[in-house]
């Protein structure tokens, strides 16, 4: 059995617009004051990835177009559609009124372990992935349906924003088995 790599064009990736018209991962990234253009960016490209629905930035998160968020994008940010809304708190309460499951994923007393966590297909689902130093803001976290949790077994505290999107968003992608 041959194994290599493959080429760019042996990936047969969708374009911008065969990606906007696929059936998506009913899920809306939502970015609590996002500090780092580099993890916006990477979040887009994970987003591209796993093909979710929209991200939502809030508060200072930054907005493309920006030279430091297509770094790391690599032009996701023109595939994955993006609303900006001036408070994270806006952004929930839309999202609610769209149907969505408001779940923080976030260390917290009664959060759900990831593992343990079964998203329900029929249902649309809003991630919110908070600051590097501060998580979700409080006044989210007074807003939300569930709070979710990525295990953790060894010394530091938290796994990088990207790493936690990453993560969640596989987990999502894989029990919802969206292809």
């Amino acid at each position: 059995m041959e194994i290599r790599k493959l080429k760019l064009d042996e990936l047969n990736r969708a374009s911008v617009e065969e990606f906007k018209e696929q059936d998506k991962l009913p899920v809306t990234v939502v970015l609590d004051n996002v500090r780092s253009m580099h993890n916006i960016g990477s979040i887009f490209r994970t987003s591209d990835g796993f093909a979710v629905e929209q991200v939502y930035l809030c508060g200072i998160t930054a907005q493309p177009p920006h030279r430091e968020i297509e770094k790391t994008a690599l032009g996701a940010t023109q595939s994955v559609n993006w609303t900006y809304f001036e408070t994270p708190l806006q952004a929930v309460e839309q999202l609610r009124l769209d149907g969505y499951q408001i779940i923080a994923v976030e260390q917290a007393k009664n959060s759900i372990m990831l593992n343990e966590f079964n998203p329900d297909a029929t249902k649309k689902y809003a991630l919110v992935f908070g600051n590097e130093v501060n998580g979700v803001s409080d006044e989210v976290m007074q807003n939300i349906d569930a709070c979710i949790e990525i295990p953790q077994f060894g010394t530091k505290h938290s796994f990088n924003i990207v790493v936690s999107a990453g993560i969640v968003l596989w987990d999502f992608f894989a029990k919802l088995a969206i292809k």
